[in-house]
């Protein structure tokens, strides 16, 4: 009949199934998360040049919303001098600048020289032009002011504002917008605003075409180059290179694959544009740049779920060793209880037998009965021993021994037990050792025992090696048996734990070596073992001694 073996099986696909799923998770997401992240960086390169015509044009929306309409603030009263310091400091505070044209003019009935008759009108008095050079203002009066088609403009706006505005209220900003400013590409030209008064003044003095009376106004035009405007790149991650083109600008060929995008000035410089363009490698860096945190996010998660799936094995195979430990603990303990029961059972129905027995066959029925009690009885000791060192409830009965006295009683004891058994001891500058010979002699007892289970029957040798190193007294048990693998080593001291081997296939419930490092920690010790296998362990003791 086929053995039956006990398979305790780990589903290592399973393991696999998780592992290539979750790998395969954070590949899709690594990908996913890329791509995302590029098409943002994408879009974000077409929507943030906003913010970059924004910061540039700042200078032009400041002179024209705040620095021109300073000019009203003078009341018509400007003359040179003060409209060369005016210009001076526009020059210095706005580089795009590049001219000014400063028109002292006047309002009123004005004689025409080809009718000799007043009427209604705004001419010029006198026109200077201003620019920087060298970091001053320079000017230059102009006397042939015929022909000046942006006064002429200015001037129509302003008489037709006169004749038409409704002085019972404020003008909105529209209709100064429309009367008091001129933009054209390259240039803004701006005159003083009228105040209701000045208005109605200005209407009775039509109606009055005889008075000769007239009134100071200012009108300037400031001449522009978009070239002179200071790129201010904002997002200097996303815009390789801004230049400032003309609105027909459009490069025929884009032979490196650039990415393009464009956005128009406003105002005067409305026949400009902002010009972007980066390098497909220029946004490569900062998508990867971008996506290092979350690529670095994504692997955390991925390295989580590892741990998680890790985490559960292990917990799994420990229950898998815990179940092998308590089944094999089972089957061992019920095997060293059935043998003693069975051969107690014979004994015992031989005894209570209807035939005559010798009174050689009652004693030795009798030796035999004695001989299975006491194994039961020291393997219920073993486990109730075992129990009441894990929870302390044994005290320490020290007391003085003799330690060479003490190991070659031990010897005697299992010469006589194993004739076969060569035990030899050394004992080096020790002589008494205060502790509790009981709890000692278990030790002694149950590696000296390991010692002969686990040895060739032609290697049955053990020598025990007694020194004393600083504080402690080392024993030493070193035996030629057949070893311990090296991934043992750490799991021969455990509870339940049995090294399979030839020798101990029956008759071992992996308590012993257990029993003896509960033992020794117990009286605040510590035992480790070294071994080589097919030459021999080493199991070495260390007490506290006080000599």
């Amino acid at each position: 009949m086929k053995k039956h073996l006990n398979i305790y099986r780990k589903n290592f696909s399973l393991i696999i199934v998780f592992l290539v799923l979750i790998s395969v998770i954070f590949i899709v997401a690594l990908f996913v998360s890329y791509n995302l992240n590029a098409k943002y960086v994408e879009n974000e390169f077409a929507s943030k040049k906003i913010d970059v015509l924004e910061q540039t044009i700042k200078p032009y929306n400041d002179l024209f919303q705040y620095k021109i309409p300073e000019i009203t603030s003078y009341q018509g009263f400007l003359d040179s001098a003060s409209a060369a310091k005016y210009a001076d400091s526009v020059f210095h505070n706005y580089s795009f600048v590049r001219r000014m044209v400063f028109y002292d003019a006047q309002i009123g009935n004005l004689k025409n020289n080809t009718t000799g008759k007043n009427s209604f009108g705004i001419t010029i008095r006198s026109m200077y032009h201003y620019w920087p050079k060298n970091g001053n203002v320079q000017g230059l009066r102009v006397w042939n002011t015929i022909d000046e088609p942006d006064f002429k403009e200015m001037a129509d706006k302003l008489v037709s504002y006169i004749t038409f505005s409704d002085t019972s209220r404020s003008s909105t900003q529209d209709e100064i917008f429309r009367s008091f400013y001129d933009v054209q590409p390259g240039k803004i030209s701006y005159s003083n605003i009228l105040r209701r008064e000045d208005v109605k003044i200005f209407r009775e003095l039509r109606r009055h075409p005889n008075s000769s009376s007239y009134y100071k106004q200012n009108m300037m035009t400031f001449f522009l180059d978009p070239n002179m405007l200071k790129v201010k790149n904002t997002h200097k991650e996303l815009y390789q290179d801004i230049t400032i083109q003309p609105v027909v600008y459009d490069p025929l060929d884009n032979q490196n694959g650039n990415l393009v995008t464009e956005v128009a000035l406003s105002g005067a410089f409305s026949d400009f544009k902002l010009y972007f363009s980066s390098a497909p490698d220029f946004l490569n860096t900062e998508i990867n740049r971008r996506f290092m945190p979350i690529g670095a996010l994504v692997l955390l998660v991925y390295c989580f779920l590892v741990l998680i799936g890790w985490l559960i094995y292990r917990n799994l195979s420990v229950n898998i060793k815990l179940f092998k430990l308590q089944y094999d603990f089972i089957n061992n303990f019920t095997h060293e209880f059935k043998t003693p029961v069975s051969v107690i059972k014979i004994a015992g129905s031989n005894l209570s037998g209807d035939s005559e027995l010798t009174e050689r066959q009652r004693k030795q029925y009798g030796r035999i009965l004695n001989e299975e009690a006491d194994k039961l009885n020291e393997l219920m000791n073993k486990l109730l021993s075992f129990t009441q060192l894990e929870n302390k409830s044994i005290n320490i009965k020290e007391e003085e021994i003799n330690v060479e006295n003490f190991v070659k009683g031990y010897i005697e004891t299992f010469r006589i037990k194993y004739p076969d058994f060569n035990i030899n001891y050394k004992v080096h500058g020790v002589d008494q050792f205060y502790t509790d010979p009981v709890l000692l002699g278990s030790v002694f007892q149950n590696l000296i025992e390991n010692a002969y289970k686990y040895s060739h029957p032609q290697k049955k040798e053990l020598t025990i090696n007694v020194t004393s190193v600083k504080r402690n007294i080392v024993f030493s048990f070193r035996d030629k048996g057949i070893g311990i693998n090296n991934d043992e080593l750490t799991n021969v001291f455990k509870k339940f734990y049995r090294i399979e081997n030839q020798y101990n296939q029956n008759g071992s419930v992996g308590l012993g070596l257990a029993f003896c490092k509960e033992l020794v920690n117990f009286m605040s010790g510590e035992i480790i073992v070294n071994s080589k296998v097919n030459e021999g362990s080493e199991f070495i003791v260390t007490l506290p001694y006080e000599n």
